[in-house]
């Protein structure tokens, strides 16, 4: 019987490979994307050569997408089961999601319910991808302001 995980490769014509479920379970259980180093810190049994083919792989076959929130490292996270980003090039924009990077924990978030606005070009310009990452304070690192109790 397969599991959750290895049907998600399936379906993206993966082969599930023990390092490549172990590389898709770390992704799916974080609640922010993860770059290269933060997924060998988490996957110490797993060597980097493997971490790095089974994210080539994933982006290949458009299991992932990558973020470049300006850190200097790209962080990964897995698309949604729905996701067509990167395989048409004329609706890879319409899959696009904004990014928020965290000042505070330096976690980067998919904000999937968020698209990322698409401005009018002038004469000749062809838009091909965007990379929106807005920045500030998480809601992990920013505690919720209460007013005050009435007594």
């Amino acid at each position: 019987m397969s599991t959750t995980a290895e049907l998600r490769l399936q379906a993206r014509d993966i082969r599930p490979t023990s390092g490549r479920l172990l590389v898709f379970r770390a992704l799916e259980n974080a609640i922010s994307a993860l770059s290269l180093s933060d997924l060998e810190a988490a996957l110490v049994t797993v060597d980097k050569s493997t971490i790095f083919r089974a994210l080539t792989t994933f982006l290949e076959h458009h299991l992932v997408h990558t973020i470049d929130d300006g850190t200097g490292q790209l962080k990964y996270a897995l698309c949604t089961e729905d996701c067509r980003c990167g395989e048409d090039k004329h609706t890879d924009l319409d899959h696009r999601h904004t990014h928020f990077y965290c000042e505070s924990c330096h976690r980067t978030y998919c904000l999937h319910e968020v698209a990322v606005p698409i401005p009018e070009l002038p004469s000749g310009f062809h838009l091909h991808s965007a990379n929106y990452v807005l920045k500030g304070i998480c809601p992990h690192c920013k505690p919720c302001k209460m007013p005050p109790s009435f007594e």
